[in-house]
């Protein structure tokens, strides 16, 4: 498999669900339906499926930890000292600034390329980080937003605890690796349902995401938008690139996911942060756009470097 054939199809599917809601064949209700099928069953379903797979397990490393997040770290840090710099970015905005460009799109991208890119061999560090990742990354964001807020730190805490445990992606992951620990395996016509749901997820992910995309607009700050994608499809993925591979010592397979993981664009969930906050709604909407444009490129160059290819 070349780096084309595993890039074109994703995001043709995207490109499809783009095409349907611009021309109408699906409209904003049944889209929105779609991302929330996604989100809350079909997504949930193949985590399930796939951390109770019998031979699913591994060890992870330290350095893999380090090396992922220690990426996060750099975006981050250089994103939110560029968003100081521009006028009009208040604080909370440079915050959200970084975090659009080191949180990854993993649920709509990044499950479905990681998976086509290293297969089994992937699985178990692809959803060990993202069983980290979701957690990590709201919660720094959720505080460091509101630290100066008048909210203790108690009650801080207790509203970043309700919105994981409302989280469906979260409780699967949760769910995945109890039954994991405790031996249960689904089997029947539960093991059918999960099987069948799971294997929805990535088309369905996909063509939503593309449908989704047609509500954002480009235009509003480009000149921030391109910055936080280059930094999201190339910082990013290069600083973790350099800490797994010439770094920290693991597994090839384990490198290259999470140099992959870091290789996606522009989360959904930094929009969120955006619009609940109410700063920096038009520009984080903009890259993320952006950034899932140029990362059907850019994806192509790092699938080459990891010889994926």
């Amino acid at each position: 498999m070349t780096a084309l054939t595993l890039v074109i199809p994703i995001f043709g599917l995207v490109m499809i669900g783009w095409l349907a809601a611009l021309t109408k064949v699906l409209s904003d209700r049944v889209s929105e339906g779609l991302s929330e099928y996604v989100f809350a069953i079909a997504i949930p379903a193949l985590i399930i499926t796939t951390l109770t797979r019998p031979g699913m397990s591994g060890e992870i490393a330290w350095g893999y930890w380090f090396s992922y997040f220690g990426g996060v770290a750099v975006a981050w840090a250089i994103a939110s000292f560029i968003g100081t710099r521009r006028e009009g970015v208040d604080r909370r905005g440079a915050i959200l600034h970084g975090f659009a460009a080191s949180q990854s799109n993993t649920i709509f991208v990044g499950v479905p390329m990681i998976l086509q890119a290293y297969g089994e061999e992937g699985a178990f560090p692809l959803f060990m980080l993202l069983a980290v990742h979701l957690p990590l990354m709201m919660g720094a964001a959720t505080f460091l937003i509101e630290s100066d807020g008048d909210r203790s730190l108690a009650d801080r805490i207790k509203g970043l605890g309700l919105v994981l445990i409302k989280n469906p992606i979260f409780l699967a992951l949760l769910t995945g690796m109890a039954m994991k620990v405790f031996g249960i395996n689904p089997s029947g016509m539960a093991k059918t349902l999960l099987t069948d749901i799971g294997s929805t997820a990535s088309t369905c992910a996909l063509i939503a995401l593309g449908a989704a995309l047609r509500r954002y607009r480009v235009l509003h700050d480009l000149p921030g938008a391109t910055i936080i994608a280059a930094l999201k499809l190339g910082m990013h993925p290069f600083a973790v690139y350099v800490l797994a591979f010439h770094v920290f010592t693991m597994p090839p397979a384990y490198a290259g996911v999470a140099v992959l993981f870091a290789a996606m664009p522009v989360g959904i969930n930094s929009y969120l942060l955006a619009a609940r906050y109410r700063t920096e709604q038009g520009v984080i909407a903009a890259s993320l756009l952006v950034s899932t444009i140029a990362g059907a490129a850019t994806t192509v160059g790092w699938l080459m470097l990891l010889g994926r290819a």
